[in-house]
């Protein structure tokens, strides 16, 4: 496992996901419905357990400060600091991969158990699943 230091929060907007993992597909559809993918934007899957369930958003970067308030959007910030994370290519072919990446980040010690699970979409193909450590 690699790790990385993301140097300051991300501010985004996020569509959560009715269910998991069946909703997860319908809500990125739904954010890029609103938010088409463009250069220099970062995307973003975050989940967790809450409440016994796994919570899901599909997240979009604000590049300009109120751009995205107007949909009516949740606000959430991918918090600082140090990451250990797996960077998934064409994960497309096989989507399972995350979950599996995820699973192997999670036992590792040192997690910030009260941290997210973070997919940053590395353009269409590739993924760098990450999660934050204490």
């Amino acid at each position: 496992m690699e790790t990385f230091d993301l140097e300051k929060d991300i501010q985004v907007f996020c569509i959560r996901a009715a269910s998991f993992p069946d909703g997860v597909l319908k809500a990125h559809q739904a954010l890029h419905a609103k938010v088409p993918f463009t250069e220099g934007r970062k995307y973003f899957g975050i989940s967790r357990p809450e409440n016994g369930e796994i919570l899901y958003r599909a997240a979009a970067e604000e590049l300009e400060k109120g751009e995205l308030e107007q949909y009516g959007f949740e606000s959430f910030v991918i918090p600082k600091g140090k990451y250990v994370f797996r960077i998934l290519k064409d994960f497309t072919k096989d989507i399972s991969s995350i979950g599996r990446a995820f699973d192997e980040l999670i036992h590792l010690p040192g997690i910030d158990p009260q941290g997210y699970c973070i997919e940053w979409y590395m353009g269409m193909n590739d993924v760098r699943c990450m999660v934050r450590l204490k």
